[in-house]
This record gives structure tokens, C-alpha cells and sequence, in this order.
């Protein structure tokens, strides 16, 4: 009996903590792009962080938008790889 209820325990707490985990939704605004291959070069900032699974980038707005796995990153480190690739950026929703 008490190894059953341990059982649900622990399938109910497992089930809590995947849950929590997101995909979530970024635009970033992001400064210095001026020429062609500027985009290229944020894109590729990004995509190389775990949890991110998508990545597009504007050269017209100047802006990136990223979805990613908020287990797996964040915010702050989205921002710290463009501006260490020579894009600083922030978020803007």
C-alpha cells in the first residue's frame, strides 16, 4: 500500500515538473545590423543555444524572433549571444 502511493507520488511529481517546462516566444530588438550577412550571423547566435528550436531574424525591422525551451534557456541568455556576436539586443514582448 505505502509503495503504491509512493508510486503515484512520484509519477504525479514527474508529471509537475514536465509540465512546468514551455516553449515559449521572443522578439528580440537588435542593434548593428547593417549589411546582408548581419542577419546570418544573429541567426546563428541563437540557434546554437540548447533550447532553441527556432530562429528568425529581420533585417528590415531589425528584428529576431525566437522560440525556445524555457527549461533549457533564457531570456538573458538569448540576449548575451547576440550582443556577444556583436548584435546587443532586448527583448521587446
Amino acid at each position: 500500500m505505502v509503495r503504491s502511493i509512493l508510486s503515484i507520488i512520484a509519477v504525479t511529481v514527474a508529471y509537475c515538473v514536465a509540465a512546468s517546462a514551455a516553449e515559449r516566444t521572443v522578439m528580440l530588438a537588435v542593434d548593428n545590423m547593417y549589411c546582408d550577412a548581419c542577419p546570418y550571423i544573429v541567426k546563428q547566435s541563437l540557434a546554437r543555444l540548447p533550447g532553441v528550436m527556432n530562429v528568425v531574424v529581420s533585417f528590415e525591422k531589425k528584428t529576431a524572433t525566437v522560440t525556445y525551451d524555457d527549461e533549457k534557456t533564457t531570456v538573458g541568455a538569448l540576449t548575451a549571444a547576440t550582443t556577444q556576436a556583436g548584435y546587443p539586443s532586448e527583448a521587446v514582448r
